[in-house]
């Protein structure tokens, strides 16, 4: 699908990484909750240790909530103890948009879906090997996917 610029922008992986316009990021954030709303599209934070997909244990594919575009396997969840859903590494490196947060009195990682620009929460260099890399997700910015489905693609254009 083309983006809005008229190019054709795909991940390795073969998703539509096109950037939603912005009636198009509306239009899919009026099915949000209130809470999904605050944390996807204001770089809100949910409280540590309440988010429902913080123990999900099941097979299966975690997906940005407002697009549907893959973002992490349940076999790169771990458990790190910081109340947060983590991750050591994503499905496809060009799904996770990267920008420096300078809020609250320090400087963090703050990560974002490509496509729509949902925030999904922060990364840090202290997670298992092989990466080294935790991704620290809010379970508000994830729909979950089990084993043998696919996350429905809002994409540009649809």
């Amino acid at each position: 699908m083309p983006s809005p610029t008229g190019t054709v922008d795909r991940s390795p992986s073969g998703y539509d990484l096109a950037a939603l316009t912005p009636e198009e990021r509306a239009r899919f954030a009026a099915d949000l909750t209130t809470e999904e709303r605050r944390v996807l599209l204001n770089q809100g934070t949910e409280p540590p240790f309440c988010g429902t997909l913080l123990n999900n244990k099941a097979a299966g594919l975690y997906a940005c909530r407002l697009c549907g575009l893959p973002l992490f396997r349940s076999d790169a969840k771990f458990e790190s103890g910081t109340g947060w859903p983590s991750f050591f590494d994503p499905v496809d490196a060009t799904h996770i948009a990267e920008l420096r947060d300078v809020s609250h009195g320090m400087v963090r990682v703050e990560i974002r879906c490509k496509r729509c620009d949902g925030h999904l929460g922060h990364v840090f260099g202290d997670g298992p090997p092989p990466t080294f890399k935790r991704y620290c997700l809010n379970s508000v910015s994830l729909a979950f996917f089990p084993s043998g489905s696919e996350p429905p693609q809002r994409t540009h254009g649809t």
